[in-house]
Formats: C-alpha cells, sequence, structure tokens
C-alpha cells in the first residue's frame, strides 16, 4: 500500500516538472551509448531519468550555473548501470554535487613523497559512503569509449558503481550479488584479472582499461564497470570472464544489439 502512494507521488512530481520526451532526447543525443537503448528499453529508461531527478537533490558546487539539460544528461547516465536492477539500489544516497571543473577536498593529502599538504589535487568525481555524490561537468563532457588516455571514460558511471559497490561491507570491489551469483566466482575472477593487470602494468605491456583501476579492488571495480557500458565490445574480448561478470551484475549485455 505505501509503495503505491509513493509510486503515485513521484508520478505526480515528475508530471509538475513538465519535462519532455523531445527535451530529454536533446539532452542526451550526443551521449553514443544511448543508441543502443531503443523501444521500451529507451522508454524505461527515460521515465526513470525523470524519476531519478524527483529522488536527487541537484547541488551547485563553487556557485556552477547548471542546466535542465545537464540535469537530465547527468540522470540519464547515472540510470543506465540500474536500468534493470531499480531506482532502490540507489536509495542510500540522496544528493548530487556538479562543479564546472575539479574540485579540491578540504581534507589533507598525503603526497607519494610522504608530505602531508591542507589540500589534494583536484578531482574529477568523489562517492562518499554516507554522502553526496560529487562531479565535475568539464570531466562528464569528456566521457567516451577512448577519452582517458585512450580508455574509457564516464565519471558519473565510475562514482555510481562507487555507491553500488558500498552497498556491501563499504567500497571493496564486491557490491551485493544476485541469489543467482556466486559471490566466491566474482572474488576469485576479479582478483586473478587484477593480479593480471598489475604484471602487465609492470612489464609495460598495454593494458585494456585506464591503469587508475590498478590502485584498488574499488577502483577496479568502477573502471570497469565505466569501460563495460563505454567499451563492451574492448572489455569483451580482453577481459572475457570479468565481462560475463558484469552482465550478470548489471543484467545487460551491452555489446549486444537491442530490438527496436
Amino acid at each position: 500500500m505505501f509503495k503505491q502512494l509513493s509510486d503515485w507521488l513521484e508520478s505526480r512530481h515528475v508530471k509538475k516538472m513538465g519535462l519532455s520526451a523531445a527535451q530529454w532526447e536533446s539532452a542526451i543525443a550526443d551521449w553514443p551509448v544511448m543508441n543502443r537503448y531503443q523501444g521500451a528499453e529507451r522508454d524505461a529508461l527515460r521515465a526513470m531519468a525523470f524519476r531519478f531527478l524527483v529522488r536527487k537533490n541537484f547541488t551547485s558546487g563553487g556557485e556552477f550555473k547548471f542546466t535542465d539539460a545537464m540535469c537530465l544528461k547527468l540522470a540519464t547516465m547515472a540510470c543506465v548501470p540500474v536500468l534493470h536492477l531499480g531506482l532502490d539500489w540507489y536509495d542510500h544516497w540522496s544528493t548530487l554535487i556538479i562543479y564546472e571543473g575539479d574540485f579540491v577536498p578540504s581534507r589533507p593529502y598525503h603526497s607519494d613523497d610522504g608530505v602531508v599538504h591542507s589540500k589534494g589535487p583536484g578531482l574529477s568525481g568523489e562517492a562518499w559512503l554516507r554522502g553526496p555524490v560529487i562531479l565535475s561537468w568539464q570531466s562528464v563532457c569528456a566521457t567516451g569509449a577512448h577519452m582517458r588516455h585512450g580508455k574509457a571514460s564516464n565519471v558519473v558511471i565510475h562514482e555510481l558503481a562507487h555507491k553500488l559497490d558500498m552497498l556491501r561491507d563499504g567500497a571493496n570491489g564486491a557490491p551485493p550479488m544476485h541469489p543467482d551469483m556466486r559471490a566466491g566466482e566474482w572474488h576469485d575472477i576479479f582478483t586473478v584479472t587484477w593480479q593480471q593487470l598489475q604484471k602487465d602494468w609492470k612489464h609495460h605491456r598495454p593494458l585494456p582499461l585506464d591503469d587508475y583501476a590498478l590502485t584498488s579492488p574499488a577502483e577496479f571495480f568502477a573502471v570497469c564497470s565505466e569501460t563495460f557500458f563505454e567499451a563492451p565490445e574492448s572489455m569483451k574480448e580482453r577481459m572475457p570472464e570479468v565481462y560475463r561478470l558484469l552482465c550478470q551484475f548489471y543484467r545487460q549485455q551491452p555489446d549486444k544489439p537491442r530490438s527496436v
């Protein structure tokens, strides 16, 4: 009963926003990933993006003036990973802060030389365990299959993957498994792949994804997730077992053509 009432109120809020399908199409027109979503899936993604806008608070960082079109694009990118999981997977956070460019966290930073600085370097995105998601709009615009040193980049999917990861024992590269998945298989395959990529990196062999993935298991899952959606064909070819597990987790096969 409560769920029905909540859905009805949410639908009313969506209607009050007055957003149209044409506005949405215009906002996401320059994102190639959307070409994969057609027919019923595209309609479902649009409806989910509208509901995302109702559920989340969009806040300006550093007095950045963002637009409805920007919010629609961000909402859509955020919804792609949970299209077949549901928006409830994002219920544990409520605020999205948007900066124009990279932002500098106000906390001590330890550089590689051991020096402690009062502030760290600029960041393109950040997801807090019990707080907001923070994004740089410039980094959102630098999205694509070859945008980060020739590798896939999508800061929205990256940070939202962290949020999914945090649902189970914090950000450790192991999000909640579905009942038909084996947690042991996930751990074994991701660990073996991560270790092999570490060896490849040390021997200066080309990697199938950005080497930032090698900084921690949490970052490995996040970079794998953005690569999964932005460059699925490459991931399937170079990391087939990781690709298979991500298909199971996200309930999607982004390398497959969709029916209209």
